[in-house]
C-alpha cells in the first residue's frame, strides 16, 4: 500500500535497536575491589586478588574500603597507585585514595599491554606493604 506507515515504523524499530545494542557495549565493565582492614586488597572468587583488563578498555572500579589501623590526614584510609612493573614507573591517572565505604572510580586501562601492579599509597598498618595486587593488561 503506498504511504503506509509500516516501512517508517520498521525503520524506526530499526533505528532503536541499533542505538539500544551500541549503548549496551558502551556501558564500562565493572571491577569490585575491597581494600580491607587487614591491610589486603581483596576480589569475590580470588584467593590472590588480580585485574586483567583489555589495552584502552574503560572500566569502573567499585572500591569498598574498610578502616585499618591507620590513614591519612585527609581521612583517606587505602590507596591504590598502578605502576608498571618492569620499571616501577607510575601510570598516569590512576593514583587513588580510598575513604572509608563504598566508590566508584571510571578509569582507561592502560594502552600498553604487560604486566602492572597495583600498590597501597596510605601507610594504612605494619602489614602495608603487603596489599597489592597483580594488574594484567592484555591486547584489545
Amino acid at each position: 500500500m503506498i504511504g503506509s506507515p509500516m516501512p517508517r515504523i520498521a525503520l524506526l524499530v530499526t533505528v532503536w535497536l541499533l542505538l539500544a545494542t551500541q549503548f549496551a557495549f558502551a556501558q564500562p565493565r565493572v571491577i569490585e575491589l575491597t581494600a580491607d582492614r587487614d591491610s589486603r586488597y581483596r576480589i569475590a572468587g580470588q584467593r590472590a586478588p588480580e585485574i586483567t583488563v583489555k589495552a584502552g578498555e574503560e572500566i569502573l572500579l567499585r572500591v569498598t574500603a574498610r578502616k585499618a589501623k591507620s590513614w591519612n590526614r585527609d581521612g583517606s584510609i587505602h590507596g591504590f597507585s598502578l605502576l608498571r612493573a618492569k620499571d616501577r614507573s607510575k601510570v598516569e591517572g590512576w593514583d587513588l585514595l580510598f575513604k572509608p565505604g563504598t566508590q566508584e572510580f571510571l578509569l582507561t586501562a592502560p594502552s600498553e599491554p604487560g604486566e602492572y601492579e597495583a600498590v597501597c599509597t596510605v601507610i594504612c598498618s605494619e602489614e602495608h606493604e603487603g596489599m597489592h595486587l597483580k594488574f594484567t593488561v592484555v591486547p584489545q
